[in-house]
């Protein structure tokens, strides 16, 4: 792991789970969104951050990091993946860094809450090879009261890329009493079935890897008392999603 610049705070190298093959991660500083089982809440603070003023040098400095694993990308079929925190919250860094990694012919994930103007996440998933969409909760009131902000601009931006045919997969976080409820399972199927063409889902049990993080950064953890959701329960997720058409995969 590496720290390149403020806007950057992590770098994650040989990653399964962000994306095809093996991947580097990197991880932008600032998000919308503060979901009470967010694993990186270090990543939430928007701080002060801002584009440096030569974008073009912080870019050429985390492509040398990025291509450092080129041989794993090329025997693996993986790249790299912005994640964060938000990608889409530094709109001209993102943007550069898929056009470089275009360039040198680097496979990109963009993973992202959806949350931005349209007109970024148009941009920013054209430019990507593929798109992790995350989708967690369907009623407005339930998802500010558990991420903080409200979900309409989040279903209305996945209605307008389902038009424009980006490569895209929806990424469900299963989070005990928050998520996993009856009512918001089948509000979401309803919705991306009327509403979407997608029909693959990425399950991401609930896991408590994050924990220590709250206690470092002596942020208050909602979700202290959650354990994560037993392998049944999974299942009947699982399950509950395929008899309506959907090709699941349990983490990814």
């Amino acid at each position: 792991m590496v720290n390149i610049t403020p806007s950057i705070f992590k770098i994650q190298r040989y990653s399964l789970h962000d994306g095809p093959g093996i991947r580097t991660t990197l991880f932008f500083q600032g998000c919308p969104l503060s979901c009470q089982w967010c694993h990186n809440p270090e990543s939430q603070a928007m701080g002060k951050v801002s584009e440096v003023k030569n974008i073009g040098e912080l870019v050429e400095s985390l492509v040398r990091e990025i291509e450092r694993d080129r041989i794993f990308y090329d025997e693996s079929g993986g790249g790299v993946t912005f994640s964060g925190g938000e990608p889409l919250a530094q709109p001209e860094l993102l943007l550069a860094l898929l056009s470089a990694c275009r360039e040198q012919e680097i496979h990109t994930c963009l993973d992202t809450c959806g949350f931005a103007p349209f007109n970024i996440l148009k941009a920013a998933s054209t430019a990507a090879d593929l798109v992790l969409f995350d989708i967690k909760i369907i009623a407005d009131q339930d998802h500010q009261a558990f991420t903080g902000k409200p979900v309409g601009q989040i279903l209305e931006n996945l209605r307008k890329l389902a038009h424009s045919r980006v490569p895209l997969k929806l990424r469900f976080p299963l989070i005990p009493t928050r998520t996993d409820t009856r009512d918001n399972i089948r509000q979401m199927i309803e919705f991306l079935r009327s509403q979407t063409p997608y029909r693959d889902i990425h399950i991401l049990p609930f896991h408590t890897s994050g924990e220590g993080k709250y206690e470092r950064l002596k942020i208050k953890n909602k979700l202290n008392h959650i354990c994560p959701p037993t392998k049944e329960r999974v299942e009947e997720v699982q399950q509950m999603f395929e008899v309506k058409g959907f090709n699941t995969t349990i983490g990814g």
